[in-house]
């Protein structure tokens, strides 16, 4: 049984948020890309940031985590962004049909 994942990263940009996620699915990396704005609170270098950001919720397979996040670090503007897989315990089977469906990592059927 394929497993699955919802992978998380935010953006500086709605334009960032919206080319990293263009990028995914034409890739066949992501099934699906959530975008929506954010107030992120977080410390940087020793100070505290608050932050409006855009969050990505990245519908994948969870064997594709690495090539994800590799396409997602050549396409972010940040040093070091948010890079977190959880693993979808349970899902509706037509549902993670189709993102298997769309899924083509590396040029292996879908």
């Amino acid at each position: 049984m394929t497993a699955y994942a919802i992978v998380l990263t935010t953006t500086g940009s709605e334009a960032e948020a919206e080319a990293i996620a263009t990028a995914l699915v034409e890739a066949r990396l992501a099934a699906c890309v959530n975008l929506f704005p954010i107030q992120s609170v977080y410390t940087w270098q020793g100070k505290l940031q608050r932050e409006a950001e855009w969050q990505l919720v990245i519908k994948t397979r969870q064997d594709c985590f690495d090539e994800v996040a590799a396409k997602v670090r050549s396409l972010h503007s940040y040093d070091t962004p948010e890079l977190i897989a959880l693993p979808i315990a349970e899902g509706a089977a037509d549902y993670l049909g189709w993102m298997g469906a769309q899924v083509n990592a590396s040029g292996e059927a879908g």
